[in-house]
């Protein structure tokens, strides 16, 4: 059966390679994003380009009425036959900041950060599973977080606020995974490592790629496709044995 994806943050960086890996695979792919509808739009005409369904929505994951009306929007979808029912979802929207120490991080900074990076992934996971779950009637389905390897790291001196909330992203990543895993949902993750996407530029960073992928065990940054890779494998039936895993994309880092 036609499964569709939910990608949020889907218009830019690994959410919009993704969106074209999963459309290449087979998926319909529904987007979310915040601010710049245009690219999302152009994300999903590239996914029809690729012979599958799309749908494009505006939603803030960490504002819980919003991420209940991207739900009840592609529900709506769904009934109409305007795209697949849903199949997986792909928590990738996340934010960074400008580097700093935690000293002179502000509270405003650092509850903006867990808002969107874990409470957003905590609140569209929650959705999900109420339609994935076979506890809730559902037919099963597949869950993907992006973490990050900073969550190993910690990021001293530049966000050490972003690598506890990827942190807690692996955690919660294991604790669904085990909680439905008798449900017919597999939750898993990526850590992706230096990827090169505009992240480091919203971060006050643009050259941070340049700077850092000498050093790196593979002497290269990954990019954004690679990443999507890993994730549709993921959501794919390839990895039908696999849950609670989390998967580095990192070049050895």
């Amino acid at each position: 059966m036609n499964r569709s994806v939910l990608i949020t943050g889907g218009g830019r960086g690994i959410g919009a390679a993704t969106a074209l890996a999963a459309a290449r695979a087979g998926w319909d792919v529904a987007i979310s994003f915040v601010s710049d509808e245009a690219a999302a739009q152009a994300v999903a005409q590239a996914v029809r380009a690729a012979g599958q369904r799309a749908r494009v929505q505006r939603a803030e994951v960490a504002d819980d009425t919003q991420v209940a009306a991207l739900f009840a929007g592609l529900d709506a979808a769904i009934a109409a036959g305007e795209i697949a029912p849903l199949g997986a979802l792909v928590n990738n929207a996340g934010i960074v900041d400008v580097a700093c120490r935690v000293d002179a991080m502000d509270a405003a900074r650092v509850q903006r950060m867990f808002a969107v990076n874990v409470f957003g992934s905590f609140c569209c996971a929650r959705q999900a599973v109420l339609r994935l779950s076979t506890r809730h009637g559902g037919h099963g389905g597949a869950i993907v977080n992006v973490s990050s390897v900073a969550a190993r790291l910690g990021s001293p001196g530049q966000y050490v606020d972003y690598a506890a909330a990827k942190g807690a992203i692996d955690t919660f990543t294991l604790g669904l995974a085990r909680e439905v895993a008798a449900e017919g949902i597999r939750v898993n993750a990526v850590r992706p490592g230096i990827i090169e996407t505009d992240i480091h530029a919203s971060g006050g960073q643009p050259e941070r790629v340049a700077q850092l992928a000498p050093q790196l065990p593979m002497q290269r940054a990954g990019s954004a496709e690679e990443v999507a890779s890993a994730i549709v494998w993921l959501l794919s039936d390839a990895a039908s044995y696999t849950t609670g895993a989390v998967l580095d994309v990192s070049g050895g880092r």
